[in-house]
């Protein structure tokens, strides 16, 4: 194929790729790399929920609010380290294994997301005691700030969480 006609060929295809992209709506990612995880499986009509994933225009509104949040708990002394997001990714295994040592966390759905040492519990629950150990399993862990319990009992209803794009 000749220069010209492999140059067409490419920008007609990277056209019908972003037209594509277009249509299923804007390309969404974890561009700050926050910890999202499934620990448990056992509710599959449970609804995923959207997790750390931003379009460009979403990463762009958050990054000067993430900067003050992130250095807020340093300021009040409540971190050594300068940024609270770096704690998240060593935290993240902790976390895991602390919610899989739990009895009964494989008869739900969790996903974890951890942003600042916040982590974020979602998914459904066979039952509210089940939440209620897990949550206090993630706030028993050193370096957890805040534990946000959004499970729901059961699979039917509306998630209190984001969902995931279908």
């Amino acid at each position: 194929m000749n220069r010209p006609a492999l140059l067409s060929s490419v920008l007609l295809l990277a056209a019908q790729t972003g037209m594509a992209q277009e249509a299923s709506g804007p390309l969404k990612q974890n561009w700050f790399d926050d910890p999202f995880f499934q620990v448990s499986a056992g509710l599959p009509a449970c609804a995923m929920p959207e997790g750390p994933f931003y379009t460009a225009e979403e990463r762009r509104m958050q990054t000067h609010s993430r900067l003050e949040r992130g250095t807020s708990c340093w300021l009040a002394g409540k971190c050594t380290d300068s940024n609270a997001y770096r704690y998240d990714k060593p935290l993240a295994p902790k976390v895991r294994a602390a919610l899989l040592a739990v009895p009964g966390v494989n008869k739900g759905s969790v996903w974890v997301m951890i942003q600042r040492r916040w982590v974020y519990l979602q998914g459904c629950v066979p039952n509210a005691a089940l939440a209620k150990k897990l949550e206090r399993a993630a706030r028993a862990l050193p370096d957890v700030e805040t534990v946000v319990p959004d499970l729901m009992v059961g699979t039917r209803g509306k998630p209190p969480y984001p969902l995931a794009a279908k």
